[in-house]
């Protein structure tokens, strides 16, 4: 019996917890406010396989760098403050 209650606890306990990160997960943007948004094409540097992409485009004067391998969720910024051409 106290492991059937034990265990009914844990379920509804994470219930609980995925249903409290459902609700942000339709809600972006709603824990801060933000300034303007750069929806801004950016141009990318594709490599061959085994070797990460790279994402370029001016924002605000800076350049900024964005490395990425596929759809992982991962990856590396670089920013060039006051880029030539930006």
């Amino acid at each position: 019996m106290r492991r059937f209650a034990t265990l009914t606890a844990a379920l509804v306990m994470g219930l609980l917890f995925v249903t409290g990160c459902a609700s942000k997960q339709s809600e972006p943007f709603k824990d801060a406010e933000r300034g303007t948004s750069n929806t801004d094409k950016a141009d990318t540097i594709t490599f061959p396989d085994g070797f990460s992409n790279v994402a370029t485009k001016c924002d605000n004067g800076n350049r900024v760098y964005v490395a990425f391998k596929g759809d992982a969720a991962y990856g590396s910024i670089a920013v060039v403050p006051n880029a030539k051409g930006c």
